[in-house]
Parts: C-alpha cells; structure tokens; sequence
C-alpha cells in the first residue's frame, strides 16, 4: 500500500516537473494537445453528425485553451437540445452529451407546422411519427408550458389529449382522444381539472359530448 502511495507521489512530482518547465507558448502548441477527435452523443445520428462538423469548423486547437463559448453558442442554436454537458478527455479529446428536448405539441406558425419542445423552443421536423396534439390559437409559449404544467399535476394524462384551443380571453379548450371537448375557465387549476375529470369517471361519458365547467363550481355537460 505504501509503495502505491509512493508512486503515485513521485508521478505526480513528475508532472508537476513536466507542466511547470515548458513556457505557456510551447505548451499550447505541443501536438500531443491538439484536438484530434470529438464525440457527440444524444441525438439522432445524423443529428449528432452535423452538430460534430459545425464545433469542427470552429478549427480549435490546444484542448487546455478551448474557448468553450464558440462550442456553447453552436450547441444552443439547435432547438432540439434540452440541455447538454462538456467533457474534455485528455490529450485530445471532447466529449459532447446531449439530452434532447421532449416534442410536446404542433403549432401553426405563419403557415408551416413547426414543433413545440419541452425547452420552449420550435423546430422544423420533416420526419416524426410520435402523435402530437395540436395547439389552435396564437398562446405565448411560456403560457402553454404554464398550462401543461397544471394538466400534468391533475388527474388527466397528456396522452388522452387530441387537439388544445387557446382563445385571446386566455382560456383553454381541451380536445381528448375520445373526442370529448372539455371548455375550462381562464384561471385553470389541478383542483378545477380533477372535478372535471371525476365528472367525466362518474357519468362514463363516451364520445362526442362537450364538458362544460367554466362557471364555478358548476360543471354542464351536452351534445
């Protein structure tokens, strides 16, 4: 055990030697620092392939003098990343790893159909076979995300619904699967949700009905 301790000691005094007697220009132009591969890994391949050509692009040198600024505004001008961490693995190496942003809903955006992400942000897809509600309207992002978030913590899942319809009053219509519309008052919470949800278990409402429950404390329901 002593003499692990012992070499580990004098490789660290190695080191410390080696680092400490080039000058700063030597060491930022030795080759055995030069940044030979990038890994980026989260995305679709094509996706991981494409984002590993732009930071390649950016010709960056010496591992230790990185300017990881230019690496960060590439990453998060791509709307599908939710979040991401930066590794260097030394001599020559970056690793990149991304948790892409969950696809919540389709929006209409001055005519093309863009997709709205868990991160805020809209992305044009040309190719996803996940089916997604739809948001009608013209709602800011932020108070869909605030809606989703209310809906989340009820009783309902964000798999039953079909269609979302935002009025300018800042109301929400829901549209679910079983294409039961329920019409839901502007200050929506998980108390109000959950009543229209046991509404819905105790009448076993099936298709095509309309659930009204914007009065308080009222809920109304019709063809």
């Amino acid at each position: 055990m002593r003499q692990r301790k012992s070499k580990q000691i004098l490789l660290y005094f190695f080191l410390l030697f080696f680092f400490g007697s080039i000058t700063n220009l030597t060491f930022q132009n030795t080759q055995l620092f030069n940044l030979k591969k990038i890994i980026v890994s989260g995305l679709d391949e094509k996706e991981n392939e494409n984002l590993k050509k732009k930071i390649y692009n950016l010709k960056l040198n010496n591992i230790f003098f990185i300017n990881e600024n230019k690496i960060k505004n590439v990453i998060e001008i791509n709307s599908l990343i939710e979040s991401y961490k930066i590794s260097k693995i030394y001599p020559s190496t970056l690793d990149i790893k991304i948790k892409k942003t969950d696809l919540l809903a389709k929006i209409n955006k001055n005519g093309k159909i863009l997709f709205l992400g868990s991160n805020g942000k809209l992305s044009e897809i040309f190719s996803h076979d996940k089916k997604l509600p739809f948001i009608f309207g013209k709602p800011k992002i932020q108070e869909f995300l605030d809606f989703k978030k209310v809906l989340d913590e009820s009783k309902f899942s964000y798999n039953e619904v079909k269609n979302f319809y935002f009025f300018p009053s800042k109301r929400w219509d829901v549209e679910l699967r079983s294409n039961i519309i329920l019409k839901l008052p502007r200050y929506n919470s998980k108390t109000s949700l959950d009543h229209v949800f046991d509404f819905l278990a105790l009448k076993n409402l099936r298709n095509n009905f309309t659930v009204d429950a914007r009065v308080k404390n009222q809920i109304i329901s019709y063809e």
